[in-house]
């Protein structure tokens, strides 16, 4: 029964597509790898590309505050915050997923579907993982605070878009770019025009990774009626990419503009520039392992601009 041994599993194994001989799988106690799987602890990418936004914000803001690098507490806070609600929302997915999720290749393995965690353990380990984000929340200033409460919303919306839209990607966006508020807000305790640029080239950028990474599962999602981003662009997805990072590039230098940064920061942008363009040359839609690697490089990308942003702050400082 569903509420019987709230804490036992049924380890069966790795999901498909994780990554392998990863610490989870080789030291966690067998009891609790289906959490951390759950969590997608063993694909860190997921909280890098929900972190490099509040990291990219963060920065900005000391480039405009004119200090020589973003308060340190802040970053720390950032970085748990990631981990626990980028888990939260894994384990929020999942659960109103399952469905899905059994019928498709890649992600038929995954905890609930594969019978490792019931959906009752997962709602107490998602309360769990929400408690810990709020107690990184309530660290923050009164604003920043409601404006993290306000991203629950698209949080919450985003995992129905996919049944109803041709654009869940867009979705997404509105969930894992909000830290592009949240790094000036926590500083600032107010936004301007520069987050907001920020933000919504962030948006554009995560339609672009994330329409890559959908290319895995196309053919599963059209048996399934699942809708994304991959399915709308199809053979079109190349120039889609081209716009949507252009777009992001655009976005991005507006907010480097606004927050008055110097020439590393667009150096930074520059350099992502380059990075971004690799990714649309060498994409093949029809080579699933391939996709997963070139999501995985945005991680890279994210590195690019911060240290760009980090470089500028702390060169207008001197």
């Amino acid at each position: 029964m569903d509420g019987s041994k709230v804490f036992s599993t049924n380890d069966t194994g790795p999901v498909a597509d994780a990554v392998k001989q990863h610490w989870v799988d080789t030291r966690l106690p067998a009891g609790l790898r289906p959490y951390a799987r759950l969590a997608r602890w063993e694909r860190p990418i997921g909280w890098w590309l929900l972190l490099w936004p509040c990291f990219w914000s963060a920065a900005l803001a000391a480039v405009a505050g004119g200090k020589a690098w973003p308060d340190p507490w802040h970053m720390v806070l950032f970085f748990i915050g990631a981990v626990a609600m980028r888990g939260a929302g894994c384990t929020y997915n999942d659960l109103v997923d399952v469905d899905i999720d059994s019928k498709v290749e890649r992600t038929r393995s995954r905890p609930i579907p594969a019978g490792q965690v019931s959906r009752l353990q997962a709602k107490i380990f998602l309360v769990v993982q929400a408690l810990i984000g709020l107690a990184v929340l309530l660290q923050f200033n009164t604003y920043t605070i409601w404006l993290g409460i306000a991203s629950l919303l698209p949080v919450a919306v985003y995992p129905f878009m996919k049944r109803i839209t041709n654009w869940p990607q867009l979705f997404l966006g509105f969930a894992f770019s909000w830290g592009a508020l949240m790094g000036w807000a926590a500083a600032f305790g107010s936004l301007s025009w520069s987050p907001v640029f920020l933000y919504i080239g962030g948006i554009c950028w995560t339609i672009g990774y994330d329409t890559i990474y959908a290319h895995q599962d196309k053919e599963d999602d059209a048996l399934v009626g699942v809708k994304s981003t991959a399915r709308l662009f199809d053979e079109h997805t190349k120039p889609a990419l081209i716009l949507l990072y252009s777009c992001a590039t655009a976005l991005f230098f507006l907010a480097a503009i606004f927050a008055d940064a110097g020439p590393a920061a667009f150096i930074g942008i520059l350099a992502g520039v380059i990075h971004l363009g690799w990714q649309i040359v060498v994409l093949d839609i029809d080579d699933g392992d391939q996709c997963l690697q070139l999501f995985r490089s945005n991680g890279t990308y994210g590195w690019i601009l911060f240290f760009g942003f980090f470089a500028d702050a702390l060169i207008g400082a001197l």
